[in-house]
């Protein structure tokens, strides 16, 4: 079983960072990513990294944030700068053995908890 434990979220103002740490007992993950679903809204990509490779981003975000993985620590991070109000929601860390992908969710069937990000305007 994957256990994925997110941390880091609160509440900041436009403009502010944040940074979100997603730790697990696994080691070499396939694939680990970032989601956010804010209120009424449905759930959607944010970042994707496979292991060793490369990382991917949802347009919404690039440029403003950066996903890395530790795997010595076996941790997933989320850098997040330049936030602003539609940024808001729950961001839940996920984990693949066989896709990587931040345009749906489908083939991801381990999840974090997530952590809640709130910012005002």
């Amino acid at each position: 079983q994957v256990h994925l434990v997110e941390s880091g979220g609160g509440s900041v103002q436009t403009g502010g960072s944040l940074r979100l740490n997603c730790t697990t007992t696994a080691t070499s993950l396939y694939c680990m990513a970032w989601f956010r679903q804010a209120p009424g809204k449905e759930r959607e990509g944010v970042a994707s990294i496979v292991l060793g490779g490369r990382t991917v981003y949802a347009d919404s975000v690039k440029g403003r944030f950066t996903a890395s993985r530790d795997y010595t620590k076996n941790t997933l991070y989320l850098q997040m700068n330049g936030l602003s109000p539609e940024d808001t929601g729950m961001y839940y860390c996920a984990a693949s053995s066989t896709v990587c992908r931040v345009h749906s969710s489908a083939g991801f069937p381990y999840w974090g908890q997530g952590t809640q990000v709130t910012v005002s305007s």
